[in-house]
């Protein structure tokens, strides 16, 4: 269940996304997140790092390859996602 409470918080899914097409400084994640606020930002990344899916290496973001393998996990919601959408376009 902890795991849901995490991913169910605002911006943690799309943090995760950013973060598996490149890594990104803390500035840079912000932009591509919509110009999130940074004390969200702050807090998401600290949960995510203490969940050990993220790490800052130089400073950048990384996902972790436990991140990553949750990232490969979710591809299939992201398919489902993808499907629901051009259904309701129809």
């Amino acid at each position: 269940m902890a795991a849901l409470d995490l991913l169910g918080r605002r911006w943690t899914l799309r943090i995760l996304w950013e973060l598996s097409q490149a890594p990104a400084g803390f500035r840079d994640l912000q932009r591509r997140c919509e110009r999130m606020s940074s004390s969200v930002l702050s807090t998401r990344l600290a949960e995510l790092s203490g969940a050990r899916l993220l790490t800052l290496h130089e400073d950048a973001y990384r996902l972790t390859p436990l991140g990553a393998e949750l990232v490969d996990a979710l591809g299939p919601l992201t398919a489902w996602s993808h499907r629901w959408a051009e259904d309701l376009e129809r």
